[in-house]
């Protein structure tokens, strides 16, 4: 069969060319905030996966956002990843999940400052996203939350996962930048790029702190 003949050249087009990242979801009527394995796994240094910068730095901020969305009313969810044994997980290709990530082990508790602001909800996981097979959105979702703000690590993995099944659940979706960290800078600043020209509004803690008290003012004063 011959070959179709090209048309002339096509013109290389980036992706907002093409339509990606076009404005803004903006905010609902009421946020909720889900903290993704915000845990001593992930952000003590005594463990192999623990003790980025970027890591820590994120839990900071986070446990700004969950007390301005407690003085705000608004809801917060919180998970840890656990096993129950090595059968009982996914075929990780990670290897300290697979030593370390189980039910009782010190790595499966909330990092203390997380744990400190108390979330509405705490729950273990077993997929990546906090969403998989857990109570998060019914929760939310009781709570009449529209917009989740999405917080936690790792910014390339179960984050990243979690924002996508929110767009999926149809949640207005919005991620501080300041609020998830990676292990490293690149994959961080790629998939959050790379979320905001598909699924979520980056944002940043400070942004969404004064979001959380727009809205409440706003409901005081109807």
């Amino acid at each position: 069969m011959p070959a179709v003949p090209m048309q002339g050249k096509r013109e290389i087009m980036d992706y907002s060319e093409r339509g990606y990242g076009d404005g803004e979801i903006g905010w609902g009527e009421k946020p909720g905030v889900v903290v993704v394995d915000f845990q001593r796994g992930f952000t003590d240094p005594a463990f192999r996966m623990g003790g980025a910068d970027m890591i820590d730095r994120a839990v900071d901020r986070t446990v700004e956002v969950i007390e301005a969305a407690r003085r705000a009313g608004f809801p917060v969810a919180a998970c840890a990843m656990g096993y129950q044994s090595v059968e009982a997980m996914p075929y990780w290709k990670i290897a300290p999940l697979r030593e370390e990530l189980f039910e009782g082990h010190p790595s499966v508790e909330l990092d203390p400052r997380i744990a400190a602001a108390k979330p509405d909800l705490v729950i273990t996981k077993t997929a990546p996203s906090i969403f998989f097979n857990t109570p998060v959105a019914q929760f939310l979702v009781k709570q009449r939350v529209d917009t989740a703000i999405v917080t936690g690590c790792i910014t390339s993995g179960c984050v990243r996962a979690s924002v996508i099944d929110a767009f999926s659940l149809g949640f207005r979706t919005i991620v501080p930048e300041d609020c998830v960290g990676d292990h490293e800078e690149e994959p961080h600043r790629a998939n959050l790029r790379d979320v905001e020209r598909r699924y979520a509004d980056i944002s940043t803690a400070a942004e969404v702190i004064a979001g959380f008290e727009r809205l409440h003012n706003s409901a005081a004063r109807a």
